[in-house]
């Protein structure tokens, strides 16, 4: 008989892996996933405005002319002919960018994973904004940095003077969550300040072509200053389908080529099939006109949310009214916990987030998220007022 087997526990997990927790915004799915509930929770495109005849039409033209290249791996900075669209993208959109100055990522969410990776050291500092986009604050606490808010971009200068940090996270446009966006005095002050304090500036830009009023502003990246200290990162996630997670970074080289080793290690590459399916799309269809459609939708979306809030929110409440983007901010009369009301309205079958796991300081409890996109006037109008009834009690 073999003797008894001594059963020693495994290692724990990493510290890091044990402070950081899960995003609410997935577990608020989760309890909306019932069909009846009107969900304001998630940041989810409406599924209906997919072009999905030429999505289809790209990934059957690539497997059937090209598929020993499609199935094949591909190179870690990603497919030449999809890095050249995009950089035609963005010089078209005021930024001269060459192919070579891109790197192509699963998804823009990689670009931050592969600049943790590049820039952090367990302690660094991180600037954020507050409230700033959730899963930002997940990637830099789980790679250690101190993460620090910027409540007032007027603060900015004396908060870089006394914290000396690694680079400002910023959304300058129709910001998740709050929907703001950031002025051209904002802009051109983001850049002065990191240029003579000596920061990298993360600029994140995945809703910047849902623009519903108002004159486009121009990237950080392109403001005196900013040119050698600035990351965007962009996404077709908003514009074209999340399901692809087609993503890029442009960023100057020495760092582009750390985040290239970075992704070596993550996943070697961004799967090549979708890759060269992205480049069809954009050398046969017309991804602008497309856009606009999607403008259209949602702008009249967002409209139909404005028009209902103030019957929905009780007297005293405060929103937001974006340009552009996919959310929209509301903050509750003082005393409101939003969190606390959440589970009062799942059972009016309507959900929203709560702000205050978006902070990074202290949070406001009465804050709330609401994105507008996803479902139809209709439902936006329905939905606004089950959650009215929920507040009412």
């Amino acid at each position: 008989m073999s003797p008894a087997l001594t059963r020693v526990h495994p290692p724990q997990l990493a510290a890091r892996a044990a402070t950081v927790t899960a995003s609410p915004v997935r577990e608020i799915l989760a309890l909306t996933a019932r069909p009846e509930v009107i969900s304001f929770a998630g940041g989810l495109p409406a599924p209906e405005l997919f072009d999905t005849e030429g999505v289809s039409e790209a990934f059957r033209a690539v497997l059937a002319e090209q598929p020993k290249a499609a199935l094949q791996y591909s190179t870690t900075e990603g497919d030449p002919g999809l890095r050249t669209a995009v950089a035609a993208r963005l010089g078209a959109r005021g930024l001269p960018t060459a192919p070579d100055g891109l790197v192509i990522t699963t998804g823009s969410q990689q670009g931050l994973s592969l600049l943790a990776s590049a820039l952090i050291e367990p302690g660094d500092v991180v600037l954020v904004e507050n409230p700033c986009y959730l899963a930002a604050l997940q990637v830099f606490g789980f790679a250690g940095a101190r993460v620090v808010p910027v409540p007032d971009l007027a603060d900015l200068d004396d908060i870089v003077r006394r914290e000396r940090p690694k680079f400002f996270y910023t959304v300058p446009n129709f910001q998740n969550p709050t929907g703001r966006t950031m002025s051209d005095a904002q802009r051109a002050s983001v850049a002065e300040v990191a240029a003579r304090r000596g920061m990298w500036i993360v600029e994140d830009d995945p809703y910047g072509e849902l623009r519903y009023e108002g004159e486009a502003a121009g990237w950080i990246a392109s403001y005196p200053g900013a040119e050698d200290r600035t990351v965007l990162m962009g996404s077709f996630s908003k514009v074209m389908a999340p399901g692809l997670r087609i993503g890029w970074l442009r960023a100057p080289a020495e760092l582009l080529r750390a985040c290239a080793v970075a992704k070596q290690a993550a996943d070697l590459h961004t799967p090549t099939v979708t890759q060269l399916a992205a480049a069809r799309y954009l050398a046969d269809r017309d991804l602008d006109a497309h856009i606009a459609t999607v403008r259209q939708a949602y702008g009249e979306r967002r409209d139909a949310m404005l028009a209902a809030l103030a019957d929905a929110l009780p007297d005293g409440a405060e929103w937001s009214r974006p340009q552009g983007g996919m959310f929209l901010w509301a903050r509750l009369p003082q005393g409101a916990d939003a969190t606390a009301l959440l589970r009062t309205a799942i059972g009016h079958d309507v959900a929203y987030v709560p702000g205050a796991p978006f902070y990074a300081g202290e949070p406001d409890p009465a804050t709330l998220r609401l994105c507008f996109v996803s479902e139809t006037p209709e439902v936006i109008r329905e939905g606004l007022g089950r959650l009215g009834a929920a507040l009412r009690g």
